[in-house]
């Protein structure tokens, strides 16, 4: 049984009830003197206690999809992946399964849409790590069919999973119907999560010695893509945008690879890399990759290329909002800038839904499909 499912959540929640009612039917027993007694009370408290927890953990779970697996609870997911020789197609991509988008017409990709789920190799990094793509409509149409399409990498927080974003911030719902009311051009999703060697926090990062997480990103993904579905080469083909961290690694991988992509969105963004237990050492004593990971640092000292970048923040429940000014006051011609300022808006599925469709719609009037 997984974490996520429905079995799971309902056996917690009855072995709660039980034991409660358990309790209850036990509790005029235990209330006699000596220590047996009072350590069965404890016992039976503790133990409902853990329960009640547990089923709001996994209810929790369920809803933010923080943890996809057992083994990604526990931290077994810790290998980094090498390349598959015997991968069918282009070696940098094979397909692991298709299911379907949820939107009128599903069943039939001409109308709906399709959302694949894939294993994609990185070539120069070495990495292999699963990503759902979403695949509009257009893509299946005959008169489509040698059209090429602009795509997006799309990416969670952490330690968020790629599910989060087809279920809690419905990603691909979204798209088919911005596109639908003629607010943005059909363009390709590429949804994964920001770290590519669980349970570390990698954040975009080439880490000395250890998973080359920028190269992955920046390098291998657009052309393991490009060479399997109908997405260009250029910049102008290529856009990226995430939430939290994973906005943190859209800005900075934009700002850092304007040869790669053209534009960039931060969801409630963090502008530098966090060092902490699930980091790790990320720099191992290179101060000059350690400024480089402090975006605001970068758009100081590096060139700024022909970059556009979207921001979102909010005035109250937000804690980026000034680093986020900042960030703004910083870019500089021949990049662009643009922010979606909220009067309040916590760092929440909620508030990135809101922000989503605007932001699509921005990312699809900067990206060209050839």
């Amino acid at each position: 049984m997984g974490l996520t499912s429905t079995t799971v959540l309902l056996l917690a929640v009855l072995c709660t009830v039980l034991l409660f009612a358990a309790t209850v039917w036990l509790w005029p027993r235990l209330a006699r003197q000596g220590w047996v007694p009072v350590l069965g009370r404890v016992g039976l408290v503790l133990a409902i206690q853990v329960l009640l927890f547990s089923s709001v953990a996994l209810e929790a779970n369920r809803t933010f999809l923080f943890y996809g697996s057992w083994a990604d609870l526990f931290g077994q997911q810790t290998g980094v992946g090498v390349l598959d020789p015997h991968a069918i197609g282009n070696p940098g991509v094979k397909l692991l399964g298709k299911q379907e988008v949820g939107v009128p017409g599903s069943g039939s990709p001409q109308l709906s849409g399709e959302v694949q789920k894939i294993s994609v190799q990185g070539e120069r990094s070495r990495i292999v790590s699963p990503a759902y793509v979403y695949l509009p409509p257009e893509y299946f149409k005959k008169e489509y069919e040698h059209t090429t399409f602009p795509a997006v990498v799309v990416l969670t927080g952490f330690p968020g999973t790629a599910e989060n974003l087809l279920k809690g911030l419905r990603y691909p719902k979204t798209a088919w119907t911005q596109v639908k009311q003629k607010k943005m051009q059909p363009m390709i999703l590429v949804m994964m999560r920001p770290t590519v060697t669980p349970p570390r926090n990698t954040q975009c990062i080439d880490i000395p010695g250890g998973p080359q997480t920028e190269t992955f990103f920046a390098k291998d993904l657009p052309k393991a893509i490009s060479g399997t579905f109908r997405v260009g080469t250029a910049p102008r083909n290529w856009g990226f945008m995430g939430d939290s961290t994973g906005g943190y690694c859209a800005l900075k991988i934009v700002l850092q690879h304007p040869e790669a992509y053209a534009a960039g969105v931060g969801l409630s963004a963090d502008y530098k890399a966090e060092v902490d237990r699930d980091s790790g050492d990320l720099f191992h004593g290179n101060k000059q990759e350690e400024k480089r990971s402090d975006l605001l640092w970068s758009l100081d000292h590096l060139p700024q290329g022909h970059s556009s970048f979207l921001l979102t923040t909010s005035k109250h429940g937000e804690v980026n909002y000034r680093a986020t000014q900042r960030f703004i006051a910083k870019v500089h011609s021949p990049a662009h800038v643009s922010s979606i300022t909220l009067d309040t808006g916590g760092h929440n599925f909620n508030t990135w839904r809101r922000e989503i469709p605007p932001a699509l719609a921005w990312l699809s009037g900067r990206l060209r499909a050839r």
